[in-house]
């Protein structure tokens, strides 16, 4: 995946069992980076404009897609926060997988933490 180091790609597998490019619309974020992202006719991942986090745009009657939206760090020291906001039309079945991955080979904290709020039609 272009975008992502060895370690970060371990870190993909574990938290969300992603070995290659997923099928379907992803985010995915790199010491506290976009890395890469892909939306789909029917899901849309925008980056808010202050740059804190992703808006998920899943329109009406959206079924048998998924969304995935990891997160890995293999930064020491680095202390990363978002605010993601799901916008859910009516009528959907989608699958949604949002893991964090931390490798830390330093000896300052890291961290990341996930605000996420959901609004569903």
């Amino acid at each position: 995946m272009q975008g992502i180091d060895e370690i970060q790609l371990r870190l993909l597998e574990e938290i969300a069992g992603l070995h290659e490019v997923p099928e379907g619309a992803f985010n995915i974020r790199a010491n506290g980076q976009l890395a890469t992202r892909r939306n789909t006719a029917h899901i849309e991942i925008v980056s808010k404009e202050d740059g804190s986090g992703i808006d998920i745009h899943i329109k009406p009657h959206t079924k048998k897609e998924s969304v995935h939206i990891p997160v890995v760090l293999s930064q020491s020291g680095l202390k990363d926060l978002v605010y993601n906001d799901f916008y859910i039309g009516e009528d959907c079945d989608v699958v949604i997988v949002a893991g964090c991955g931390i490798h830390n080979g330093g000896d300052a904290a890291t961290q990341h933490d996930g605000i996420h709020r959901f609004f569903v039609g």
